[in-house]
């Protein structure tokens, strides 16, 4: 018997991004329903076909989705708040609706909140519950497509976000009770589901529970039980009891106890937690190895995850272990052998890289090479491996003698300012001489079509570097007037010129390596193509310098200096792993702390250093978070602590819950930090003034993400309640989050409200 294969999950936007274009094409009027529904089916189509081919036992079904598998299961289970009943009629535009709100045809409601899937850079939409929520299975979509993919000749193993996790991971929208307190009104909904899944002739289902790998109660504890006994009492489907981003720990034994067919544990994240977990599994369940990286992009060691593979093989046997990724390849590329740049990503560096389509293949090897009796062709991979790693590990592209030698002179005082907070704000006042409730926006203005055909133009030779230049200023100098007719306090360039906040950076510096086609998914239509960090990291040169001093040039108000912050570049790049996270990230807040120093003395009075990832990489058990938060707060404030007490730093942050961090925010001591806080109306604030937060912050006054543009009287109403909890002086007024992806009309309008809402409050 060889042993068997599984995915987790598969990139869902396509070889080349076929949904993003097709669900904005779809939104913007130009294709049909059915245009959208078609193409979306060829996505899920040619992904099943891919891992058929290349030999996968357990195939992932219902891994497809246009926006997020929770939002996919709130509406299946009519989990849909009441503000979306008049739009009932239409489910997809429903759905559309939940995740970005409704403007149109005399409808106007607001999104659902979006927030970080655990500690990835992907989002999720987070379910809403009430007291009395009713949950009834209206649309069975895990259903549908395990129908789809049987025509195909395909038995899918289905995937569905697991009842205690998708209550956990929602949110109370009113006083009085616990949402796993609902946990008996949505298990005959769910189980409804599967007994579905079960007449069709499935016979594995993947359930998804990562809230396994967290501190439980003995409340979330007993759910647990009761929902997998009643479960395993309803359908006789084989569960996949499914865990990733960390190790089960002392949960391995209330694991074992909801006895699955199957048991999945991340062995990249925790590779140490495989023996504690065959110590207690149930002599019926099998195990399925997580051995091949979801999460990042570099060439699996073959001998080493050989090694996790035979301890297991040798302690339950061949038939009981299943060799599979770490967790879905949704946060992973499609496939390497779409890159074909050799400039932005040097032919040795590709050598060790791998994309999803590429890990598929690995899974399969690596089954094949443990399985007792190896193919040629699998002997010939295990060989090419062994080279490519040892490759990477003696490159002397990998390391820089002189980052070393800076690293090593770093002492506390690179971490301080000057002065504490109140003598500085004190003569920042004196500075800029800013009005109470002073408006900015977080950086970015829409990058029109316009603006990206002349990127593309200039990176393929077809206008001069002089000619891009030009028109770049010409569309700063537009962004700055326009800022100044709205009526802004503090304006920015606008960023016109960054393709990304993070890859921008990360081509200016050295150790970064850039993919053509490396696109992951972050939520919707929205993709993003992190970097590659392969080596040690510095600043050749000065970055932003001479676009913010130009926007300065044009204006007497203050224009922040735009800069992205060393956690963020770490948690949304491909990081090395061949070092501690934590070495890396100190040397890219060197490099920022140079940009920051060179900003100031180029004359620029406001500098914004983005930290919007900073809460993401935190670790999901609590005994393990103040090392990473106590590291990343060190890498700010090295980032930002090299400038006199005039200079402002600001940061921004969002999609956070910030309850739990809040002491460490604090410790960031950025002069004013402005947050993601409209779709929850204003409710994430609360840990500021419980905390007394002392410097100043800037609540998002209305949500970037959705493209209604929000009344004054809303912003108004916002910034009413945030005077409630904090001193108005602390206050500014500004969006959500960057303006990038956004119109202009709407941005102006949306402006415009927030001018005359913070001008209301000053009154």
């Amino acid at each position: 018997m060889s042993i068997r294969t599984s995915i987790l999950g598969y990139p869902r936007v396509g070889a080349n991004r076929e949904l993003k274009k097709a669900e904005e094409a779809y939104w913007a009027g130009r294709i049909s329903k059915d245009e959208l529904l078609q193409a979306a089916a060829q996505i899920r189509r040619s992904n099943w076909l891919l891992q058929k081919e290349a030999g996968i036992d357990l195939i992932p079904g219902n891994d497809f989705s246009f926006y997020d598998q929770t939002l996919d299961l709130s509406l299946c289970i009519d989990a849909v708040p009441e503000r979306y009943n008049t739009l009932r009629d239409d489910r997809l535009e429903l759905y559309f609706a939940m995740a970005h709100g409704y403007q149109k045809n005399g409808i106007d409601v607001t999104a659902m909140e979006m927030t970080k899937w655990f500690d990835t850079n992907y989002h999720y939409i987070v379910p809403e519950f009430v007291k009395n929520q009713e949950f009834k299975l209206t649309y069975n979509k895990a259903a549908q497509e395990f129908k789809e993919a049987l025509e195909l000749g395909i038995k899918t193993k289905p995937v569905l976000v697991g009842p205690v996790t998708y209550l956990l991971i929602g949110k109370e929208k009113e006083a009085g009770f616990n949402r796993i307190e609902l946990l008996d009104r949505l298990l005959p909904a769910y189980i409804e589901i599967l007994k579905e899944l079960e007449s069709l002739g499935a016979e594995f289902v993947q359930i998804d529970e990562p809230i396994l790998c967290t501190d439980l109660t003995p409340q979330v504890e007993e759910a647990y039980r009761k929902a997998y006994a009643a479960i395993a009492k309803a359908t006789g489907l084989k569960i996949i009891l499914t865990t990733y981003f960390g190790g089960l720990a002392d949960n391995a034994v209330l694991a074992a106890e909801l006895k699955p067919a199957v048991l999945h544990i991340d062995l990249v994240r925790a590779p140490e937690s495989l023996d504690g977990v065959i110590d207690v599994l149930p002599a019926g369940t099998a195990l399925s190895l997580g051995v091949v990286d979801g999460r990042n992009i570099w060439k699996n060691d073959f001998r080493k995850s050989l090694e996790i593979i035979e301890d297991a093989k040798s302690k339950l046997g061949q038939e009981r272990i299943i060799v599979a990724t770490s967790c879905s390849l949704l946060h992973s590329p499609f496939d390497l052998e779409n890159e074909h740049n050799g400039k932005s990503l040097p032919a040795q560096v590709k050598r060790w890289l791998s994309f999803a389509r590429q890990k598929v293949a690995e899974v399969v090897t690596l089954a094949d090479l443990a399985g007792g009796a190896p193919s040629e062709c699998s002997k010939e991979a295990l060989k090419c491996n062994t080279a490519d790693i040892e490759d990477r590990r003696t490159s002397p592209l990998t390391n820089n003698d002189e980052v070393k030698k800076r690293m090593a002179a770093v002492t506390p005082d690179f971490a301080k300012r000057k002065s504490p907070f109140g003598e500085r704000i004190a003569a920042q006042h004196r500075e800029l001489y800013l009005p109470l409730f002073p408006t900015t926006t977080i950086g970015s203005f829409p990058q029109t079509t316009e603006v990206r055909s002349w990127r593309s133009k200039f990176k393929k030779g077809e206008i001069t570097r002089e000619e891009y230049t030009a028109l770049l200023k010409g569309e700063i100098e537009r962004t700055i007037r326009i800022q100044e007719e709205i009526g802004l306090d503090v304006l920015v360039h606008g960023e016109s010129e960054r393709n990304d906040m993070v890859e921008y950076f990360g081509e200016q510096l050295s150790g970064f390596a850039f993919t053509q086609n490396g696109w992951v998914q972050s939520y919707g239509s929205r993709c993003v193509k992190p970097p590659v960090i392969y080596g040690d990291v510095s600043r050749p040169k000065a970055m932003t310098v001479d676009w913010i001093t130009y926007a300065q040039s044009l204006t007497d108000k203050p224009v922040k200096g735009m800069l992205t912050g060393p956690v963020t570049i770490l948690q949304w790049s491909f990081v090395r792993n061949d070092q501690p996270r934590a070495v890396t990230m100190k040397q890219i807040a060197l490099a920022i702390r140079d940009e920051v120093v060179d900003l100031e003395k180029a004359g620029i009075k406001v500098i914004q250093i983005d930290e919007p990832a900073i809460r993401e990489g935190l670790p999901l058990r609590k005994a393990d978070r103040d090392e990473y938060l106590d590291k990343a707060v060190e890498a700010f404030r090295i980032s930002a602590s090299g400038v006199k007490d005039s200079t402002q730093i600001h940061t921004h942050m969002c999609y956070s819950q910030f309850n739990d961090i809040i002491r460490h925010i604090a410790l960031m001591d950025a002069d004013v930090i402005t947050i993601e806080c409209a779709r929850s109306q204003m409710s994430l604030l609360g840990a500021f003034a419980e905390f007394r937060y002392p410097n100043e912050i800037g609540p998002g006054v209305y949500d970037i993400h959705s493209p209604r543009v929000p009344s004054v009287d809303e912003m108004v109403a916002l910034l009413r309640k945030a005077a409630q909890v904090l001193n108005p002086a602390q206050l500014w007024v500004n969006p959500d989050c960057g303006l990038k992806t956004r119109g202009w009309e709407e941005t102006k309008s949306s402006l415009q409200n927030m001018v005359r809402a913070a001008r209301i409050m000053r009154n």
